[in-house]
């Protein structure tokens, strides 16, 4: 069975190269443009794993992963911050509204990878 995972990001150019990325490695991914469209989606498909931006119109990342945090169905899905604020106090934002990890654009496609296989095998371990 493929892994799924949800790329939330308004920039369909950054969405492009994080499926090209991860179809590669055999990935099914689903994208959302917003964080309403994407938590729509999160709990219609229940992806491994939600890799989400901050900068969004309408909701913004941090209010996404809070929403997701607080959900009963959702708050098992580990949750990727990728976003160009890369100040301490933004990474501590992030990491306070719940993610698991925080990737500073523009980040490499290995990074990419590593993550995503990581935090799934740990969530999946944990559901074992």
């Amino acid at each position: 069975m493929k892994r799924r995972v949800l790329t939330i990001d308004d920039q369909a150019d950054i969405r492009r190269l994080i499926r090209m990325t991860l179809e590669f490695e055999g990935f099914e991914v689903l994208e959302a443009g917003n964080g309403l469209d994407g938590l729509g989606l999160a709990r219609r498909e229940r992806p491994d794993l939600i890799l989400l931006d901050v900068m969004m119109p309408g909701i913004d990342g941090l209010a996404v992963s809070q929403t997701i945090q607080s959900d009963p169905q959702l708050s098992s899905i580990p949750v990727v911050m990728l976003t160009a604020l890369d100040r301490d106090g933004d990474i501590e934002a992030g990491l306070e509204s719940g993610v698991k990890a925080y990737l500073v654009k523009p980040f490499g496609p290995i990074e990419l990878i590593d993550t995503v296989h990581q935090l799934i095998d740990a969530a999946k371990g944990a559901l074992a």
